[in-house]
């Protein structure tokens, strides 16, 4: 009789702890979102008057953006992305939404515009990468192919 309720005993706790690592493994498969970033929502964005507001007026309404137009300041751009984040897998961006805000040479709004991801695509904003002009051909062959080009007078010349 011991050993029924032992055994009986023992399958409970295996079957509590197959329970708990299916439930585990439910767990680390569901997807989780995350948002980044600040889009002002629309009728913060219908406050601003395109040729009136200025950038000070601008922040007063909707904030100051967190990335600002680089070259010549003369566009703001809030940035919102949301992304699906799915067990070991690289997280999917799945919706983007930009804001930008245009200003003339004297700081006044010159246009609002709203894109989403179906409005962009991906560029490089920068490349650092030197591309050899030598395809095919390894190090240690370039190496070996210029022993044979120097002569002395070449090292010996001032």
């Amino acid at each position: 009789m011991a050993g029924t309720t032992g055994r009986a005993r023992a399958g409970r706790i295996a079957f509590r702890m197959a329970a708990a690592a299916l439930l585990l493994l439910a767990a680390a498969c569901t997807a989780i979102y995350r948002n980044h970033g600040y889009v002002p929502a629309e009728d913060e964005l219908a406050t601003v008057v395109v040729g009136k507001d200025t950038r000070e007026t601008v922040a007063q309404k909707i904030g100051r953006p967190s990335a600002q137009g680089l070259l010549n300041d003369v566009g703001w751009f809030y940035v919102q992305s949301r992304f699906k984040h799915y067990g070991p897998k690289e997280p999917q961006e799945i919706d983007r939404q930009v804001v930008a805000v245009t200003f003339t040479e004297a700081g006044v709004v010159d246009g609002v515009g709203r894109y989403g991801l179906e409005d962009g695509r991906v560029i490089d904003i920068s490349r650092r990468v030197t591309d050899s002009n030598i395809k095919g051909i390894s190090f240690i062959r370039q190496l070996l192919g210029s022993i044979g080009r120097v002569r002395a007078d070449d090292l010996l010349s001032d």
